[in-house]
């Protein structure tokens, strides 16, 4: 075996592949805290956006031993021209200037100092690597473990931390590469998808979908409204959650729209921006999941791959800034995106389940309906969604 592949023996669409390197632990954001640049009276502190919720991933992965049943990828850092794919050349330049003095910010909250570039070359590396396996026939899933994320990033700014469009890169090349045509997006995050939205707004080929807290980033994009245009109408959907949603209105949302939608959309390939900050803990977010939500989720996603394109699913690591919990609950969406028996404990996860308003709430019901109907009416659902909902509690 090469060595740039360990863990799981053998090759083949049987094995999860799981894509990291530590280059990408050592972008550095700045001193910011949860802000978006220092201030005066702001005493610096370690950004919200670190390397340690992503190394402790790892480091769990490691210690439960799941990462010997993964195969193992530590791919190159992707080229200038598949960058140049999606993102502006005068972008690209100044990020390259950035990088050679002191850093800069990206355009929106996407702060970075020297070395930031190669870590954001290498991220994107991972969901190029990640895709390519997957569309290809070589893995039917797979996991990159991608930092600094990607999905707020635009053509021509970063945005929200990220600095280049990690999953429009790769869909983009792959699509290029004959490798897959008709794709579809779902970004988790509790922070709306902005990159994918705009960089697959009028192609009817990628079909994006966001579950997102509503009005928390961006703040002007997000809406129900904003459905595609031209060719690309209907091929975006964002259902913008109201705070506190918890595992209820998740439930209910992925069951009721989410998934009917994917299955009608038909896809060849189902990529998920698989963010974390839609967790009870997470300080940049106000939604309610556990462990548990995430992994029911990846099993749902799962088993509407296996029906409609193969088993072929791509999970793109986005947000999530606790760090003590964003490792379990990444944990618990390897395990199941691998089929692995190997689990770690999750102390906190029957707590935060027993938490009030877990439940489906009324208000969260009528909102989610309306949507339904809306989509229904254009004939974008598929039968599947007919099914009636269930709301664990954990």
């Amino acid at each position: 075996m090469s060595e740039a592949c360990h863990g799981a023996e053998g090759s083949g669409s049987s094995v999860t592949g799981f894509f990291w390197h530590e280059r990408c632990f050592w972008h550095d954001p700045g001193a910011i805290g949860v802000f978006s640049r220092p201030g005066e009276f702001l005493q610096p502190q370690p950004a919200s956006e670190s390397p340690e919720s992503k190394r402790r991933l790892k480091n769990l992965l490691e210690v439960s031993g799941l990462i010997d049943a993964l195969a193992v990828r530590k791919p190159p850092p992707a080229a200038h021209e598949d960058l140049e794919r999606f993102h502006t050349a005068r972008y690209l330049a100044a990020l390259e200037a950035g990088d050679r003095a002191r850093g800069g910010d990206g355009g929106d909250c996407a702060p970075y100092t020297p070395g930031s570039l190669a870590a954001a070359r290498q991220s994107t590396g991972l969901a190029i690597a990640a895709v390519e396996a997957v569309a290809s026939g070589e893995l039917s899933r797979a996991y990159a473990l991608c930092r600094p994320p990607g999905h707020h990033a635009e053509a021509g700014r970063g945005r929200g931390f990220c600095l280049l469009g990690n999953i429009p890169v790769a869909v983009l090349r792959a699509r290029a590469l004959g490798q897959v045509r008709r794709v579809a997006i779902l970004d988790w995050d509790v922070h709306h998808g902005n990159g994918q939205q705009s960089a697959f707004y009028a192609d009817p080929e990628v079909f994006t979908v966001s579950l997102h807290q509503a009005g928390n980033f961006p703040l002007e994009t997000g809406d129900f409204q904003e459905q595609g245009e031209g060719e690309g109408l209907g091929a975006n959907l964002n259902l913008p959650l109201p705070p506190g949603c918890g595992l209820g209105a998740y439930d209910h949302a992925m069951t009721e729209l989410v998934l009917p939608a994917l299955e009608a959309f038909g896809p060849e390939l189902i990529v998920v921006a698989c963010g974390y900050d839609a967790c009870a803990k997470d300080p940049l977010g106000k939604m309610l999941l556990n462990s548990s939500a995430f992994a029911r989720m990846t099993a749902q996603v799962m088993a509407l791959a296996e029906r409609i394109c193969g088993g072929r699913l791509v999970m793109v690591h986005e947000g999530g800034y606790s760090e003590g919990y964003v490792p379990l609950c990444g944990h618990a969406v390897i395990q199941t995106l691998a089929g692995s028996e190997i689990r770690v404990p999750d102390p906190q996860n029957d707590e935060i389940a027993a938490w009030a308003y877990q439940a489906l709430q009324p208000h969260q019901r009528e909102l989610i309906d309306g949507w339904r109907e809306i989509w229904a009416a254009a004939g974008r659902l598929s039968p599947t969604g007919n099914s009636p909902t269930r709301n664990p509690r954990a």
